[in-house]
């Protein structure tokens, strides 16, 4: 007689069938074991909720198995099992989903050890004592060696904090605290000033002319200087029309009639005014000054120096950041240290970089220059006079007290 078969999808019967199979041998008498299912209580979490352990007691010892963990069987995920269960009545067989499960004996009194040897024990140290039992001696003494150094970590570690405690106990926290700030400021600063030699025995080669155009990049500029120093009133006045920056108009209403002193101002002012212009820019391209006869060894400096490299939609850009243009300003002021005897107008070159008057004057003192207000003439309002601040070089360099910064880093921590 033939026997027909009926699937039972877990659906209906809402279990799986459970095959389980003994570690240490075969099971005589089934029925002499008393099976039992638990099921994880969570219900919702997809990987929890699945998890089952099936549980066997004899009358000698129990066993656990469990379809999770590492115990439990790796077929489980990589296949799948029926079985099938035959009605010897009906003949016919229904067809269920199974799980395996791997039962191993639970010896009484075994489980609370292992369990806090487990949590103890970390892989490294699992693997240092597989190393001891069965590795090549190139792996114990390597395993020796890296254990001689711990111990050698530890003492230095140990004489350092020793170290640290003295040094706190002579300075006191105060003292270590205001090391600190300065090292950070000047860290931070050091990220976009300009190089500075403060062992310089003359104020002009505090911030060396040759640092901020090399005389390649001078000689470079001698065709564009050339058409600055030939501007004529009347090219001035249409720069002013065309909102040109303030600073470099007042050093060209101001060239020196001697022709190299006009010549060496003359490069210097269009480098400024390029400088300026590229502050103003979001990004920058090797295109950039193109068409006012920039030449490519002045592009090239200012896009490598003066801009950070970003990807966009998969294309790499030169973006000139908030940092750049603080570096960028700083360049600035110190190329306006020798275009003016030493003195530069903070007043205009704030407002011609679009940098804030309490950003300048930050700059101006991490540069060491000495402060000072002066009248000036108004651009807004004619026959009037306003107050801008004035920065000059003069040794020594001048250090400012840092206590306020102090005050408001303490105050935001």
């Amino acid at each position: 007689m033939a026997a027909t078969c009926a699937w039972k999808p877990c659906e209906e019967t809402e279990q799986d069938a459970l095959i389980v199979k003994f570690s240490n041998g075969h099971v005589k008498n089934a029925e002499k074991l008393d099976f039992r299912l638990f099921k994880h209580s969570d219900g919702v979490n997809p990987r929890k909720k699945t998890r089952r352990i099936v549980v066997a007691e004899s009358d000698r010892l129990p066993y656990v198995g469990s379809n999770f963990g590492s115990g439990s069987l790796q077929c489980n995920n990589l296949c799948r099992y029926f079985v099938g269960v035959l009605d010897k009545k009906t003949m016919q067989m229904e067809v269920h989903n199974a799980q395996m499960f791997n039962m191993l004996p639970l010896i009484p009194g075994e489980t609370a050890v292992n369990e806090d040897t487990k949590q103890a024990e970390t892989y490294r140290e699992k693997v240092d004592a597989l190393i001891e039992a069965f590795g090549t001696n190139k792996q114990k003494r390597a395993l020796s060696s890296r254990r001689l150094n711990e111990v050698g970590n530890e003492n230095l570690q140990q004489a350092v904090a020793m170290a640290a405690s003295n040094v706190i106990n002579q300075k006191g926290v105060e003292a270590l605290r205001n090391e600190v700030v300065e090292t950070e400021a000047q860290s931070d600063t050091s990220l976009f000033l300009p190089p500075c030699n403060t062992k310089a025995d003359k104020a002009e080669d505090v911030y060396p002319f040759d640092e901020l155009l090399s005389p390649n990049e001078f000689d470079a500029l001698k065709d564009v200087g050339a058409k600055m120093a030939a501007l004529t009133p009347e090219d001035l006045q249409k720069m002013k029309a065309e909102n040109s920056p303030q600073t470099v108009l007042r050093h060209l209403e101001l060239l020196p009639k001697d022709d190299a002193a006009r010549d060496r101002q003359s490069r210097c002012v269009w480098y400024l005014s390029f400088l300026i212009k590229a502050s103003q820019q979001k990004r920058l391209s090797f295109k950039f000054g193109v068409e006012d006869g920039c030449p490519r060894i002045i592009i090239n400096k200012v896009v490598k120096n003066f801009t950070v490299e970003s990807f966009h939609q998969g294309s790499l850009r030169n973006t000139v950041s908030t940092s750049m243009r603080m570096k960028l300003a700083a360049h600035c002021l110190a190329l306006l240290l020798h275009m003016g005897d030493l003195k530069a107008n903070l007043t205009l070159l704030h407002r011609d970089m679009g940098i804030s008057d309490v950003r300048m004057m930050e700059l101006a003192k991490a540069m060491g220059l000495t402060l000072s207000r002066q009248l000036a003439q108004s651009k807004e309002q004619s026959g009037t006079q306003e107050e801008h601040r004035m920065a000059s070089l003069v040794l020594p360099l001048v250090k400012y007290d840092r206590r306020m910064e102090r005050r408001k880093r303490k105050r935001m921590n």
